[in-house]
């Protein structure tokens, strides 16, 4: 197979790669913003809070993350305009829609880590003259966020990946630049191995140090 194209294109592959990290990195980051609402939402004893969290959970995990970003991406209208070249009329929306997928699932992280806490945390904050809210602050999320980070790591993963759904809206990231070179030099086949040669690098790479980190974390107990 002939990759002398990298000669000439490899700006593409680079660009894309850049751009999916920022993607990833931004949508994990508003991810996390959406499901620790979600999350405090659903475990409240507030009824209304509980029912409209788990039914923005339901939903957005039984719809397709693609018709998500085409919902999105038709309902947001941003003016035309691009930051180092990328058309941010078409990587905000991307985003948006890629943060509200990821908080469903990291809304049911970040509640299961906060229900391995034990209660008696709970009580005992509460013992000593801390609110709920303290209490949930200075206490449980501590605790809780250890049990969470190794699956944010993992969904930080899914997203890199699941960010190559994107394309469709023309959001040049990895698998647009692979369709891009494809359409200059009439080769299929090429640019696709490149590209699925960078997610690999790119998932072991994030999949190796969230290991190592773990490995601290449980040597550090």
């Amino acid at each position: 197979m002939d990759f002398s194209f990298l000669k000439d294109y490899s700006p593409y592959f680079i660009n894309g790669t850049i751009s999916t990290i920022v993607i990833a990195i931004l949508t994990v980051f508003l991810g996390v913003i959406i499901g620790t609402i979600l999350a405090l939402m659903k475990i409240s004893n507030k009824r209304i809070a509980k029912a409209i969290a788990s039914a923005y959970i339901e939903f957005i995990r039984g719809t397709p993350l693609l018709v998500q970003i085409s919902i999105i991406y038709y309902s947001i209208s941003f003016p035309k305009f691009t930051i180092l070249d990328i058309e941010m009329n078409r990587f905000i929306p991307g985003v948006i829609a890629m943060a509200i997928n990821s908080g469903a699932y990291v809304a049911e992280i970040i509640r299961a880590g906060i229900q391995a806490v034990d209660k008696g945390q709970m009580e005992a904050a509460r013992s000593i003259g801390f609110n709920s809210i303290q209490a949930m602050r200075y206490i449980i999320l501590p605790q809780a966020i250890r049990n969470i980070l190794p699956a944010l790591g993992n969904e930080f993963v899914v997203v890199i990946k699941e960010s190559s759904v994107l394309s469709v809206i023309g959001i040049v990231e990895l698998m647009r630049s692979a369709d891009i070179v494809k359409a200059a030099i009439y080769k299929p086949f090429a640019p696709l191995i490149v590209v699925a040669v960078i997610y690999f690098i790119l998932t072991f790479t994030l999949t190796r140090v969230l290991g190592f980190a773990e490995r601290r974390m449980r040597t550090s107990d």
